[in-house]
């Protein structure tokens, strides 16, 4: 029987930031479609303990210019959104995070605060 890794989550304008909480993971497969289904396996101990998670992100994504990068204790995810703009939740569907799902608070930034917001001064005066 497979378990849940603890999963971390922040937002950009325009990308999402996953982080998959596995201490020396090994035999790490992660599936993203563009319609935003987002799938991880691996295993961890001298048990090979399996962990998997899927997930249905919130909008689409851009595959091709996604990344990522399994390190010693965590795999890091960058997942470039398919249209720019501040998703209101990460997952679809109605309801709470999954308990192993959480807001990374040390990447999380508001939309205010992002330095990749895009802003056009020339909206803000009537020059006609």
């Amino acid at each position: 029987m497979s378990r849940h890794p603890e999963v971390k989550w922040a937002q950009r304008f325009d990308k999402v930031y996953l982080t998959i909480l596995l201490a020396d993971a090994k035999n790490v497969q992660i599936s993203l479609e563009p319609d935003g289904i987002f799938t991880f396996s691996g295993t961890t101990g001298s048990d090979n303990n399996l962990y998997d998670v899927k997930m249905e992100l919130y909008g689409k994504v851009d595959v091709e210019t996604s990344k990522l990068n399994t390190g010693d204790r965590s795999i890091f995810c960058v997942i470039e959104k398919a249209e720019k703009g501040w998703w209101k939740k990460l997952l679809r569907g109605d309801g709470k995070l999954p308990h192993y799902v959480k807001v990374d608070w040390d990447k999380w930034v508001d939309e205010d605060e992002d330095d990749g917001w895009l802003f056009d001064s020339t909206t803000i005066f009537d020059t006609t």
